[in-house]
């Protein structure tokens, strides 16, 4: 088993962060809450919507990305963004687009064989189902990966795509609509960027698709998957359930919102414990955890692929960094929260209390989480006998964020306040 890796990511939205010589703040500000990959969305040059997944021409740059009255090549100011990055220690990351470009991409006109046709002669538009109704993209034009006369070519230009992206620096790549692309293609496309840069991370955007899809696409090579996790009650079982099934085929990424997504904060009305309980789960949950630009502020406008700009930087009373930052100096100095390993549910006195337990494959290490649903009460836990609910021999300490036990006692009770969450860890005996 390959052993678990420190995956704390930061999605770092290009049309709200601006050209590329004003990102070193937000870079520094990633590193400074422990965060160790940037993801961006695409930087490629766009088609006429405007759109970053229309991407009309694969190796140039979006003009909003990079200061024309600058000396320096749009590559080059890329590549320095980078290098900055580097050198706060953190890895890049960007999405991959090859389920489609945009509409009026000259692509369409010098390798018609790449796409879909309808009958009439008109290009196939992507689409997808939205409770009942077809939503299609006009802007888009789809690829024909399955029956392309040209599947070499094709392979080519996306296996081009990706050493383009590799000389700038990045090392990680988001692969949108992954299960809408051939199993086979996304083979061979890991493994040879892998002969050339082993340590290049593959991770399969999965969203909306059913477990046995999920599972289908992760066995294509990918290192990690994106889980469903924002959307959990912290209540029924799905998600825990979802998690065991997928969780031998590759690790998973939690996340409380993202771009495609409404603000968290929005939807809370504000509340700071709700934006609080839910970044906690999402890095204790899963191996992987990430968070987009805003979301340690309390932002409340949307991301938008099309209109955002940096003039959409909100100024907000809130700022969850401190917070944020303890979250994730827990999930880096203990194995069993960077990786997908055995978690159950636990039944307590309370049910208006999340109770996990976790056991780690790669470490000694135990964990008992106590997560107040709640986020406008206190809600108090009594557990009779906490060492009952774990294997764990040695005494269990609590490494909590926020108000952090010095002595457990037992019988254990806690008054949880509004959102709030506990995380106990013990090690197992030697022998």
């Amino acid at each position: 088993m390959i052993p678990p890796r420190k995956m704390l990511i930061y999605n770092l939205f290009p049309l709200l962060a601006g050209p590329f010589p004003k990102w070193t703040p937000h870079l520094e500000r990633a590193a400074d809450m422990g965060f160790n990959w940037v993801f961006v969305n695409p930087i490629q040059y766009p088609g006429f919507s405007g759109s970053l997944y229309s991407v009309k021409d694969f190796c140039r740059f979006n003009p909003l990305l990079f200061d024309s009255t600058s000396n320096k090549s749009p590559e080059a100011q890329a590549k320095e963004m980078i290098s900055t990055a580097k050198k706060l220690g953190l890895n890049m990351m960007i999405d991959l687009v090859i389920n489609h470009c945009a509409v009026d991409s000259e692509l369409l006109k010098q390798h018609r064989e790449w796409f879909k046709w309808n009958k009439d002669g008109t290009v196939v538009h992507p689409s997808a189902n939205d409770n009942g109704d077809t939503v299609v993209w006009g802007d888009l034009a789809k690829f024909d990966h399955e029956h392309t006369s040209d599947p070499e070519g094709l392979f080519n230009f996306f296996f081009n795509t990706i050493k383009f992206l590799m000389r700038l620096g990045f090392r990680g790549f988001r692969c949108d609509a992954a299960y809408q692309i051939p199993g086979h293609l996304w083979k061979r496309l890991i493994h040879e960027t892998k002969q050339i840069h082993p340590e290049t991370l593959f991770f399969a955007e999965t969203l909306g698709c059913t477990v046995d899809e999920t599972m289908e696409t992760a066995r294509s090579g990918f290192d990690y998957i994106f889980n469903s996790s924002k959307w959990w009650n912290l209540k029924s079982r799905w998600c825990i359930e979802q998690y065991a099934m997928t969780r031998n085929i590759a690790p998973s990424v939690s996340f409380p919102e993202t771009h495609d997504t409404l603000r968290l904060c929005e939807e809370l009305n504000g509340n700071i414990d709700g934006l609080k309980q839910r970044y906690l789960f999402s890095a204790i949950c899963s191996a992987g955890v990430m968070m987009p630009v805003g979301f340690e502020f309390g932002f409340r406008k949307p991301l938008h692929v099309v209109d955002t700009r940096p003039e959409d930087w909100e100024t907000t009373t809130i700022d969850l960094a401190d917070f944020i930052k303890e979250v994730n100096k827990i999930k880096k100095t203990y194995t069993i929260f960077q990786e997908e390993c055995p978690t159950e549910m636990l039944n307590i006195d309370n049910p208006n209390v999340l109770a996990l337990w976790k056991a780690s494959l790669y470490s000694k290490d135990e964990a008992l989480i106590f997560i107040n649903r709640d986020i406008k009460n206190k809600q108090r836990i009594t557990v009779e006998k906490l060492r009952d609910l774990v294997q764990a021999g040695k005494p269990l300490v609590d490494v909590s964020p926020e108000y952090r036990l010095d002595y457990i006692p037992e019988p254990f009770t806690y008054d949880l306040r509004p959102g709030q969450g506990i995380i106990l860890v013990a090690q197992r005996n030697s022998h």
